[in-house]
């Protein structure tokens, strides 16, 4: 069975090839949009855990911090910081901003508290302290030194921060909390959440706390569609792979009808034919999985996503290449099994 796999294989091995490229291909891009949807996702669990924060107060209408703007008097802050249970508090603004140029970039902006609960890990530089200064992410590939058009201001960037993207990758630029007060809320002093340090047992009226988990799954709200949408392309290219496949063994179940007619005439059992083309779809479908792994790896670069990929993702490729190799092989098993042993004899 396994011979005449091979010797077959090795006959059309140019065939064999474009498959394997055109699946490998397929392949990859499955890895790449397997590894997007868990970028999406880690990067939600990942900015919410930088803030080192246990609660999230904000205005009882607001649905989390990240989606809602409903601004609360700078002195909830005060109020939040003296509840019982409370071991620090520190205000901030979540807004969203625009750096100027001739293409403007789209950028998550954060007003935080100099020194305080909820300050960004610096990557490099220092934090942003005085007015018109900012951190900036180190996904926007700007250096400290250099400066910004921020909403029409021009600022410095004296710090980077890494890991620190939401909302589908956006960038973050940190400024202190008086300057986006000023750019945000005209100067009034305001805030849009509270953070602490502990668990507070009393809440300013008109307030709600939410937890970590609470704000993960709020910021996850607004990306649940696109996450279907990925999740179906994923499955779609798995189709594509198994119809490729599927296409290469049915023509080559129909190039050797004769063979078969043949194998049939001398009393080979079904299950020989059977294992053949399944033989074959397996080594079609394992050898694609194989070289799209590197092929992944070499494209991941470019994507604008973060892409997380690890053992496990690999590990389902190979499974589900082997499932639709099995599945492929069906369609050129019936064309085989029913053909007539006398076309072994004709002309």
């Amino acid at each position: 069975m396994w011979l005449l796999s091979l010797r077959d294989l090795q006959w059309r091995r140019r065939r064999f090839l474009i498959a394997v490229v055109a699946t490998s291909l397929i392949f990859a891009l499955t890895l790449l949009v397997t590894g997007t949807s868990k970028g999406i996702d880690n990067e939600v669990g990942r900015i919410v855990s930088s803030f080192a924060a246990d609660q999230w107060v904000v205005d009882e209408g607001a649905t989390g911090p990240f989606t809602s703007t409903r601004p609360l008097e700078a002195a909830v802050v005060d109020e939040v910081a003296a509840a019982p249970g409370v071991d620090e508090a520190a205000g901030l603004i979540l807004y969203r901003g625009t750096i100027g140029g001739e293409s403007p970039v789209d950028v998550n902006l954060i007003g935080y508290e100099p020194g305080a609960l909820g300050a960004p890990a610096i990557d490099e530089g220092r934090a942003a302290t005085a007015p018109g200064e900012a951190v900036v992410d180190v996904a926007l590939g700007i250096d400290p030194g250099e400066t910004i058009d921020l909403i029409g201001e021009v600022r410095d960037v004296v710090g980077t921060a890494d890991g620190v993207t939401f909302f589908y990758g956006i960038p973050t630029v940190f400024v202190p909390l008086a300057d986006l007060q000023e750019m945000a809320f005209g100067g009034l002093p305001l805030v849009t959440a509270a953070i602490t340090r502990g668990t507070p047992t009393e809440l300013p009226d008109g307030t709600v706390a939410l937890d970590n988990s609470q704000v993960e799954d709020d910021l996850r709200r607004p990306t649940q569609n696109g996450a279907s949408t990925v999740e179906f392309i994923r499955v779609l290219l798995w189709l594509t792979a198994a119809g490729i496949i599927a296409s290469i063994v049915y023509l080559t179940s129909l190039e050797r009808l004769r063979d078969v007619a043949v194998l049939k005439a001398t009393g080979a059992p079904n299950r020989v034919l059977v294992g053949s083309l399944v033989a074959q779809s397996m080594v079609l479908s394992l050898a694609s999985a194989a070289l799209a792994i590197p092929l992944a790896l070499l494209m991941k670069p470019g994507m604008d996503f973060e892409v997380l990929l690890g053992p496990g993702d690999y590990l389902t490729l190979a499974l589900v290449g082997v499932v639709i190799g099995g599945l492929a092989s069906l369609a050129g098993l019936r064309r085989a099994l029913t053909v007539d042993p006398a076309l072994a004899f004709g002309g």
